[in-house]
């Protein structure tokens, strides 16, 4: 018997995101899932260290891993479609919900149980609100790239996102823009 989870999920390479604005460098939600894996699994380490905080940091990074795996079947829905209104937001929520199921039947029965718990998160989970600050700071990430390659495309999205991210009330946030945020400006050599 051959299950299908894996070489499902590894097709993720294929769905692009930010797919109804210009990029200067298309990015797919596989990239952007190990994006958010570094980011998140850094926020959990800095919560721990900073703040006290008791993150299962690799937990952690392994929900950012897997957190947008549903797009591997409905496509990667543009955020201002999705949070268009409540109506849309909880039809497209229960879409993810059955994508989820969809890739879960293609797992043997003793994997199941595991891939659930990362594939299905409690949004109210400290890890989820982690992953989603992670999802945020990654967006805002290609904002700030995709305005050093001169697209102007991303200005309002930049300003938005930024918006989005000061409102959150986790303070590994906070550190993780004030301490490592500027340097997305540098180019190559000023990194150096």
């Amino acid at each position: 018997m051959s299950y299908n989870f894996f070489a499902f999920l590894n097709r993720m390479k294929y769905i692009k995101r930010w797919s109804l604005m210009h990029n200067v460098e298309e990015e797919n939600i596989m990239e952007h899932s190990q994006n958010v894996a570094m980011i998140a699994n850094a926020l959990a380490v800095i919560g721990n260290i900073y703040f006290k905080e008791n993150n299962d940091e690799n937990k952690i990074a392994v929900i950012a891993l897997f957190h947008e795996s549903s797009e591997v079947i409905t496509g990667d829905l543009p955020t201002p479609i999705k949070y268009y209104n409540k109506d849309i937001n909880i039809a497209y929520k229960n879409l993810e919900d059955i994508a989820n199921d969809k890739l879960l039947s293609m797992l043997p029965a003793e994997l199941k149980d595991y891939y659930t718990n990362i594939l299905n998160q409690d949004c109210s989970s400290s890890e989820y609100k982690i992953v989603k600050a992670a999802d945020k700071l990654a967006a805002y990430i290609k904002c700030i790239e995709e305005l050093k390659a001169g697209n102007k495309e991303f200005k309002k999205a930049e300003v938005q996102i930024k918006k989005e991210i000061q409102k959150m009330n986790l303070p590994a946030v906070k550190f993780f823009m004030e301490n490592f945020m500027e340097s997305y400006n540098l180019t190559l050599d000023e990194l150096d």
